[in-house]
Formats: structure tokens, sequence, C-alpha cells
């Protein structure tokens, strides 16, 4: 049983300041916190004197190197095996942490630690911000609405309640632990809906409730810390109460007053291409650092607003900033998983490994559940949605962030037994994460909800040629989207049955307004080979570079200054073929033809009968499309549908020119 009551070592009250979840470190602290960790590494071996300095700067820069390196090949690991990222951060945490000591964060960062997590957790909800489009919330409004308020509510009071039961806290620091683990948060959530590729308005409903969830868990903990320390009701209501509003007022003001300036400067083109970064992560640590003086733990409400309210205004264009803050939450999920990871204490793990099985449980078949059903009482959401939203409520980085400053907090404060936050926390993370990682993806392609590896194929350009392949590809059940700015072509489309947008590509508003659910490639085949190129790149994001592919308007391209950018984007069919030849062909009357292969029909009878001017688009085997590149041609073999474009009509035609005319 733990105790809540006051230590007899208590080190007196805590300061204002210090109350906040995320507020600075003494020193002691961190001394305090690493004392009880007796294991030490290898490099502390037989260093005594005047070379304890010297290691000790050795230590830490070998610290660096692997949080560095461990970090990138946990991400690297969990694209190539499929598993969340987040699993393989907190196992190798561990392991370099207390298992084999290579990292002891307090050692590494002193007092600087916790004020960096906070840091890094505000600018991480400030990128999730800027990916949230206001043009979604009217589908989703209701739903969100809920999960956030009713349904965090019910996740505070299960989770509480399993807290209080399961491990046998006292109400004070069940009710405590029930706040930190409403959040789920954007750092898990987000690579695991990049994994499932859900197609409906679930991953839009997740997407939206991890981010916007995690700064009212925090608030919501420092609210729960500061109620309990209160006796008096009358002063603990009143106190809440302003303590609510100041946290909305300063948080949210604060964050749309630095959004609204740097828009202006943006704007009025005050700021140089090359300080645009580095003026936004300024305007992002003043907001919260400003917010969370005034009020604590309003800076993350703060730097979400931030980011929401500069997603989506319409007056500067964001791109860069934007394309810059996901390269940086990647470094920054990996450092903090890592190093939060490695202050566990594995003995505290193994002692409550069963009771920990008992409490996920909880948290995943009732907790979440219950917490859904509620929110969506009433709404048009389809059952499938609704199952997918239940079986989605991973913890995350803000969890175990809020978990371990609580821990020293309530030490500090003279709570005895405050210390079980963070294993039980880290418990749930690693629980959740594995239940919600391992098992959602098949439940949700189960439910037609998903596709972890989609097929379809975006169209940039709709050409004859272009809508020739498309009708093929619709009609083997892989699903289409041309977009282009000519309208003749996406009218001569929608007339063919083709699903087409009219716009630019390049559109800032592009891909608010079209819908990518089922859809895994891009084939860039604009008139305008800098169009195909720009366009290419900006879906590597989405897609990944596997997965973008573009066809030069003619082979003199190679001589042009865009060339020089080919280099990482797949260029389709073969060095010999460009758009200007598979025009003549297809206005000379060529058509794309989907040919099963067999043994008695394989690839040299399909030469014969349409000799060596068909032109190999691709393979389809098994519903998988393989489209055929300059680099690597389709591998042909029985049991394919062989996907060529060929003279229709013709047996051993003549040899075609393959220059264009």
């Amino acid at each position: 049983m733990v105790s809540s009551g006051r230590s007899a070592g208590s080190r007196g009250g805590v300061t204002e300041w210090d109350i906040g979840v995320f507020g600075g470190f003494g020193p002691e602290t961190c001394d305090a916190s690493h004392s009880r960790r007796e294991s030490r590494s290898f490099w502390d071996a037989g260093v005594t004197g005047d070379e304890k300095e010297t290691s000790l700067s050795e230590f830490h820069l070998f610290s660096i190197l692997i949080l560095a390196v461990l970090g990138v090949v946990a991400q690297w690991l969990a694209w190539r095996v499929g598993v969340p990222s987040i699993l393989l951060l907190l196992v190798f945490g561990i392991a370099a942490g207390p298992g084999l000591g290579w990292i002891r964060p307090d050692e590494l960062l002193g007092p600087l630690l916790q004020p960096l997590v906070s840091l890094s957790v505000a600018l991480i909800l400030y990128e999730g911000g800027l990916t949230l489009s206001l043009r979604e919330l009217p589908k989703i409004r209701g739903v969100l609405r809920n999960l956030v308020s009713i349904g965090a509510a019910v996740s505070w009071l299960v989770s509480g309640l399993a807290a209080h039961w399961i491990f046998g806290l006292e109400p004070s620091l069940a009710i405590l632990l029930g706040a930190i683990l409403v959040v789920t948060g954007p750092t898990v959530i987000g690579p695991l809906l990049r994994q499932m590729r859900p197609t409906g308005p679930g991953g839009t409903i997740l997407k939206w409730e991890g981010i916007v969830i995690d700064p009212i868990g925090a608030i919501l903990a420092v609210l729960v810390f500061e109620g309990v320390s209160i006796t008096h009701v009358d002063d603990a209501t009143f106190h809440l109460l302003g303590a609510i509003t100041k946290a909305v007022v300063f948080g949210g003001g604060l964050g749309l007053a630095a959004a609204a300036a740097l828009t202006v400067l943006l704007h009025q083109r005050l700021i140089p291409d090359f300080l645009e970064n580095a003026v936004s992560l300024m305007f992002v640590v003043t907001s919260f650092v400003a917010s969370n003086a005034l009020q604590h733990e309003a800076g993350l409400l703060a730097t979400t607003v931030m980011g929401i309210a500069l997603a989506n205004q319409k007056y500067a264009n964001v791109r860069h900033i934007v394309e810059f803050k996901e390269n940086l939450r990647v470094l920054l999920i990996s450092a903090l998983f890592l190093l939060l990871a490695a202050r566990l204490e594995t003995r505290e793990l193994r002692a409550i490994a069963l009771p920990a099985l008992g409490f996920v449980a909880v948290l995943v078949f009732v907790g979440r559940p219950l917490s859904v059903w509620v929110s969506t009482l009433g709404s048009s959401l389809a059952a499938k949605e609704r199952w997918f939203l239940a079986a989605m409520a991973p913890r995350g980085i803000v969890a175990a962030a809020v978990s371990s400053v609580f821990a020293l907090r309530l030490e500090d404060a003279g709570f005895a037994g405050g210390a079980a936050l963070v294993p039980i926390t880290f418990a749930a993370i690693i629980g959740t994460v594995t239940v919600y990682g391992l098992f959602t993806p098949a439940l949700a392609r189960r439910l037609g909800v998903a596709d972890a590896n989609p097929q379809g194929v975006l169209f940039v350009g709709a050409q004859a040629w272009v809508r020739a392949l498309a009708k093929v590809l619709k009609a083997k059940g892989v699903r289409v989207l041309l977009v282009d700015t000519n309208r003749e072509n996406t009218a001569a489309a929608r007339m063919e049955g083709l699903p087409t947008y009219s716009g630019s590509i390049l559109s800032d508003y592009l891909l608010d307004e079209i819908d990518l659910g089922g859809i895994g490639r891009l084939v860039a085949a604009t008139p305008n080979d800098s169009v195909n190129l720009l366009s290419a790149q900006r879906f590597m994001r989405i897609f990944g570079k596997s997965s973008c592919y573009m066809i030069p308007v003619t082979r003199s391209t190679k001589n042009k200054g865009v060339a020089a950018g080919h280099g990482e984007v797949r260029r389709l069919f073969s060095e010999e073929i460009d758009q200007d030849v598979l025009a003549a062909r297809v206005a000379n009357g060529a058509v794309v033809k989907a040919t099963p292969l067999s043994e008695s029909f394989n690839f040299e009878k399909f030469k014969e009968m349409y000799g060596a001017s068909a032109v190999v688009l691709g393979t389809m085997q098994d519903g998988r499309l393989q489209f055929a590149t300059a680099e690597k041609p389709a591998s042909t073999k029985p049991g394919q549908i062989l996907l060529a474009l060929v003279k229709e009509g013709q047996t051993n035609p003549p040899k075609e020119p393959s220059q264009s005319s």
C-alpha cells in the first residue's frame, strides 16, 4: 500500500514557481533523484583525481553520441520492421540507461533536464498544431469536443479507480495519476496513423484529439496537484476556477498573439528566408515561457494554439516552417523517449509487472471503449469508426514527462509514495503502445477503415495517355485521382468516369480539399518539368521517396537545369520514353492493355505479338501494383498482369522510332 501522508523528511513547502509541472529543477532535486541509482557505468572505473573532470566530459560526449545513434537506429528499425518507433526507443533507453549505464540523464543535463523536456514537448505540440486544418472541424467537431471533455473525464475516473484498486495508491495519488493518463499524444498517434493510413474520419479525429488533449491533460494534472494541496474546499474551488481562466486567457491569448506577430512579419517580408525557422522558434519559446510565467502549464496551450493559428491563416506561406518542424520533431521524440526511459529503475518496473498487466487491460478494454461510447452517443459516426476510435489511445511523451516531474515534486512537498507514479506511467506507456501498435493496424484493416500499403495513384496531369492508364488501373480496382489545372483535361477525365481535382498540385490548400485515402503513389506528368519535380518533392514526405515518380516532357530535359534534381525522384518506364513519345503513340491509336501472363502466354509471347515498340508500364499481382522505372524495369513472370501501351490490332508491328515527332 502506498501512503500519501507527509514524510518525516519533508524539505518544507514548495514555491509557486516550483509547483508547475514543467518548472525549473534545482540541482539538489536532480542529485536526489540520481542518488537512488546505485549502478555505475564502466566509464567510472579507475577514474580518480584530476582525470575525473576530463572523464566526465568524455562521458557526456559519449552519451550524446549514444543518444544520436540509438535514436536514429530505433526510428530506422521501426520503419523496416513496421512496429511503432516508441517501443524500440523505450527498449533502447532502458537498456542504455539502467541496463548498461551508457546514458545517465541527470548527470548529463543536470538542472537543465526537465526544462529541456518541457520545451521539447512544447515544440512537438507546436508542430502538431501546424498539421491541423480548421476545414476538418465541421465533420468531427461534436465527437472531438466530447472526447476531450466528457471522454477525458471518463478516462480520468476509470484510470484513477484502477490505480487505487490495483496498485493500492491513496486516493490523492490515484486521482493525480488518472489526470496524468488522460493524455494520449501526437508523438505516438502520429506515427501509428502514418503506418495505418486510415481512410475515414476516425484518423482525423484521433489526430486532433492527440494534439488538443495534451495541454488539457497537463493543465488538469497541475490543477489536481494544487487541489489536493489545499485543505479548504471553498479556497480550492476559487483557486482552481481562477487557474483555469488564467490558463485559457494567457495560454490562448499569447499563442494567438505570437502567431499574429509572426504572420505579419512573414507577410511584410521583414524576415529573410534563411531566418524564418529561427524566428518562428524564437516566438514559440517566448510564448511558452511567458505563458508559464503567468500560469503554470499554460505554455503548452500557447504553443498548440500558435501552431493551429499559424497553419490556418491565409496571409503568409509557412510551408518551409512546417517542413523544418517535422524534421525537428523526429529528433526531439527520439531524444526525449531515450532520456526519460534511461531514468527508469528496472527493479521498480519488475516490482509492478503483474499488477501493471491488469492496469493496462483496464485502460485498453474498459477506459477507452467507455470513453468513446459516451463521446459518440447520438453522433452519425459509423460503427466501424467507433470501434477504430475505441482501439486507439496510446500514452506518450507528455504522460512520461509529467509523471517524472510530479514524482520529484511530490517528494519535495512531503508526499511519500510519489515515486510510484513514474514506473506505473511508463508501464502504461509500454503496455498501451504495445497493444495498440501491434493489434490496432490489423483491426483497422479488418474493419475496412485503413490500408497500410495503399495501391492508389495520384496523377499530376490528366492528358490523354494519363487518362488511358488511369482507366485501366481503376478497372483493376486501384483507386486513382487526377489533378490538373487544365480544365479541358479534367472535364475529359470526368466524362470518362475518372475522379479529378481541378487546381494546382502545389496549392497550400490542396491537402485539405482532397481525400488521399487508399492512395500511396504519385505520378507527376504535367507539361512542366519544374512543376513535376516540385510536386514529387512535396509528396515525398507523405508517400516516401520510393513511391514518387515523374516522367519528363522530352528527353532533352536532361540538358535543363531541373535535371539536377531528378536524382531523388524515380523516373517512370525507361530513359527512352518521355511524355512526347507517349502522347504521340496514343494519338496514333495506341492503347493501354492489361494482359494476364501465364506459362503458355509469357512475356516472350507478348513481345512476339506486339513487337518491341510496346511500352511496358508496370505489373500487377494479387492486387499489388508495381510501376516500371528507368533503374528497375518490370519483372515479368507468369501469374502477373502486364500493363503496357501497345498498338492494338497489329502482330509484329515494325519497330517505331523512340524519338518524339
